[in-house]
């Protein structure tokens, strides 16, 4: 039997945006998973199988180099989707994509998406209004590494992880962090600490609590909230 294409039965935000008719299609196809920490669920150049619309998981697209240098350049959570390339018309992106923090989601194979997209241009637009705020996001992203303090960039983070799960509890570790803000474990130790003596948050084994949110968007000063407010102006109206 396909799932119930209701949108209240879905905790996507984009699934949820889509017009009734463009989520009966997809419904059928989108089967529910969980999503365990360090799954891969694209490789950098091959083919895309899988396209995931995560509810409370937190999606990494990690950028490489030939040197083995590693950088996440963009976050995807309850707002989106995996598997932009596909949206735009290709199979594969030079970026890995993994799950850092674990959760459930809802996944359809690459090749039903590209039909389900052919049927219904208004679907493709919609996804294609995902991808342009994704973009925004990542290029916050650099321009956030390029000019930003460590403890500005950190903030940012954590309130774009804040905005992707249930609760205030964000299932994290410091190894995991540094590869995100493209620094040394001990300068992340630092920041963190930093935001902890401030009340910002509260630090556990593998978990960082977030106490004031507020306090954490003034530190993050400008570098946080632009993808945000484009992100709600795109997908206005689904």
């Amino acid at each position: 039997m396909a799932p119930d294409p209701k949108p209240t039965l879905y905790r996507n935000r984009l699934l949820k945006a889509l017009a009734a008719e463009n989520l009966a299609l997809l419904a059928p196809h989108l089967e529910a998973v969980e999503l365990a920490v360090r799954h891969e669920i694209e490789k950098p150049n091959k083919s895309i199988q899988t396209v995931v619309f995560p509810e409370n998981a937190i999606i990494s697209v990690v950028a490489s180099d030939s040197h083995r240098r590693r950088l996440e350049v963009g976050l995807i959570g309850c707002e989106g989707m995996t598997g932009l390339a596909i949206v735009m018309g290709n199979d594969r992106s030079p970026h890995s994509t993994y799950v850092q923090v674990p959760g459930k989601g809802r996944q359809m194979s690459s090749g039903d998406l590209r039909d389900v997209m052919q049927k219904s241009p208004s679907l493709r637009d919609t996804m294609l209004r995902f991808a342009q705020a994704f973009m925004i996001q990542t290029t916050h992203t650099a321009l956030s590494n390029g000019s930003a303090k460590l403890e500005e960039r950190l903030a940012r983070w954590l309130l774009m992880a804040h905005d992707r799960v249930e609760g205030n509890k964000l299932p994290l570790v410091h190894e995991f962090l540094g590869l995100m803000l493209g620094v040394r474990r001990a300068g992340v130790t630092v920041a963190i600490q930093s935001l902890e003596g401030q009340g910002f948050i509260e630090t556990s084994r593998g978990a960082i609590t977030v106490l004031d949110r507020k306090g954490l968007e003034e530190t993050a000063n400008a570098s946080y909230g632009v993808p945000e407010a484009e992100y709600k102006r795109l997908m206005r109206g689904g």
